[in-house]
């Protein structure tokens, strides 16, 4: 019986010691924070670029619609110059 009391005490201090040694490695590095800001830092750089981007795309949409409306506009012109032309014989 003492056999096993000690073995159990034994036992259980190994994986005291284990733990607490387990839980002290979990801590974050100051490189590592270091390096966590420097990400964060970029994904916030990376967000502001997308919405720039995503405003020059549709401003550059609404350009091309201007544009394709001008030349709807203009192929009318044309085909109404057309028809006039032709009831006038020329």
């Amino acid at each position: 019986m003492t056999k096993i009391k000690n073995l159990f005490t034994t036992s259980l201090a190994v994986v005291l010691i284990a733990g607490s040694l387990g839980l002290a490695g979990c801590g974050v590095s100051e490189e590592e924070m270091a390096e966590l800001n420097a990400l964060r830092s970029e994904v916030s750089s990376l967000g502001t670029e997308v919405n720039s981007l995503k405003s020059e795309k549709t401003k550059l949409e609404r350009e091309i619609a201007e544009m394709e409306a001008k030349l709807a506009q203009c192929a009318k012109d044309k085909e109404a110059t057309t028809k006039n032309l032709q009831s006038l014989g020329l």
